[in-house]
């Protein structure tokens, strides 16, 4: 387990601090150990996943601080382009086939988002 990775119950933001639909990177440090994952609002709901391209291994967002295409309908891979569904994180369109972001549970509690 990732030293730097949230508990349970952390608080990350609140809802409307990211855009509907919209996404928004955080970065957590313990030493020497890093977690980085973003969230994926979409209405009231929000899913998360660990920024981390499953097929480069490098952060999706890239240069730009985009994790979503321009129709904000599925999340990008700043590095390759690749394309991964919001609901679940399977690819649907790169150069891996069965490859999937993983998933990081979160949840709205109160208008805010936490770590599951």
């Amino acid at each position: 387990m990732n030293p730097a990775r949230p508990t349970s119950g952390a608080v990350l933001c609140l809802l409307d601090e990211i855009a509907s639909p919209g996404a928004r990177g955080f970065r957590f440090r313990e030493g020497d150990a890093v977690f980085a994952g973003f969230v994926v609002r979409r209405g009231e709901a929000v899913v998360g996943y660990v920024d981390s391209c499953p097929h480069a291994g490098w952060p999706l967002a890239g240069p730009s601080g985009r994790f979503l295409t321009r129709d904000n309908d599925l999340i990008l891979c700043g590095g390759h382009a690749a394309l991964f569904r919001i609901d679940d994180g399977a690819m649907v369109a790169g150069p891996c086939q069965a490859v999937a972001l993983t998933a990081w549970p979160v949840d709205v509690q109160d208008g805010q988002i936490v770590a599951l």
